[in-house]
């Protein structure tokens, strides 16, 4: 099956990417938007020479190192049972892991080594200051810096998975193919148990390489919503919030960078808190009864504060109201009361 292209935008400034583009919340690609960065032009001379130019920022700290055996083909995923990963995680250091990546290009049964996400400032200080973009944002006061992470690996594979913020991924080594899907295709996408992960979200339990179509049929249907894109160094992709998607570094050595952020204030809680409230409170009941907290959660919560707080008098609104920092203390102690009964 040919899957659809990701739409293309040539000629962006890096500091100067369009409101408009980022406000329609639609996957798009820019082309050549950071080809003048340096660590991508290093990259360009040779994998040796971006390794050199990483190395020339790090501090020395230690990450999070995933060592993937060669029987995965990079793949990072779950034992059979699904009750545990399929490969070990360790404290190392990045120049280690370069030089271990670029020393496993050419052997066979060598494992995959993988560093995601790891936050560029904390690690490699001075990076972000010559290979930087601005995002356009219309930000809460109180919303959350652009949080900027370095991925490092050989050929791997991030199981298809979604990320609850806003996301613009830069290719600076090597190469990506990212596929995506909207959110509504959750269940066409068989999403596997809630921990472990390995990266904090459900990942699809479909093997996207060979398919099982018996076992999981729906993939069909969500392949049919599927948009896919190659990204070569200097490309980078926006990735709206919540938006899954299937990750493939295609070449032996590969580095990407992203940037994350999301305009809501900080002090909101995370969204899963609330899906593991209503697992305890809801998910559980009968038919009819889930169906008339549908119609709730629409009123209270998907149609927005403005829809169910309108016709009451501003004094009496309570929670009705948009929360703000004392707002959200004051609904977390209340329910930290209601559990605790």
């Amino acid at each position: 099956m040919t899957l659809k292209p990701i739409k293309i935008l040539h000629g962006i400034d890096p500091h100067h990417i369009p409101q408009d583009v980022i406000n329609a919340a639609e996957p798009i690609v820019f082309k050549h938007l950071t080809r003048d960065w340096p660590v991508v032009q290093a990259g360009q001379i040779s994998d040796q020479a971006s390794v050199d130019y990483l190395k020339s920022f790090y501090n020395g700290n230690s990450s999070i190192v995933s060592k993937i055996p060669a029987k995965n083909n990079g793949r990072m995923f779950y034992s059979d049972d699904c009750t545990q990963l399929d490969y070990e995680s360790f404290k190392g250091r990045i120049d280690e892991t370069l030089d271990a990546i670029l020393e496993g290009r050419n052997q066979i049964d060598y494992p995959a080594y993988y560093i995601a996400s790891n936050v560029i400032d904390t690690h490699l200080p001075g990076f972000n200051e010559k290979n930087n973009l601005v995002i356009p944002r219309n930000p809460h006061s109180e919303a959350m810096e652009n949080r900027i992470s370095i991925w490092i690996g050989a050929a791997t594979t991030a199981t298809c998975h979604f990320d609850a913020l806003d996301n613009i991924a830069c290719c600076v080594a090597g190469k990506r193919k990212f596929t995506l899907f909207p959110p509504s295709q959750i269940s066409n996408l068989y999403p596997g148990p809630l921990e472990p992960t390995p990266g904090g979200q459900a990942i699809s339990l479909v093997d996207f390489k060979n398919p099982d179509f018996q076992k999981f049929p729906r993939f069909k249907d969500a392949l049919l919503t599927a948009q896919v894109a190659e990204l070569e160094p200097g490309d980078a992709l926006y990735i709206p919030s919540m938006w899954w998607h299937h990750v493939e570094s295609l070449a032996p050595y590969n580095i990407l960078v992203n940037y994350w952020w999301e305009d809501s204030p900080i002090f909101l809680a995370s969204g899963m808190n609330a899906l593991y409230m209503a697992m305890l409170g809801i998910r559980d009941k009968s038919p009819h009864e889930r169906e008339a907290w549908k119609h709730l959660f629409n009123h209270y919560i998907f149609d927005g504060a403005e829809k169910s707080n309108a016709y009451i008098p501003q004094e009496a609104r309570g929670f009705l109201e948009k929360l703000d920092r004392l707002g959200v203390r004051k609904l977390r102690a209340f329910l930290i009361n209601k559990l605790n009964r």
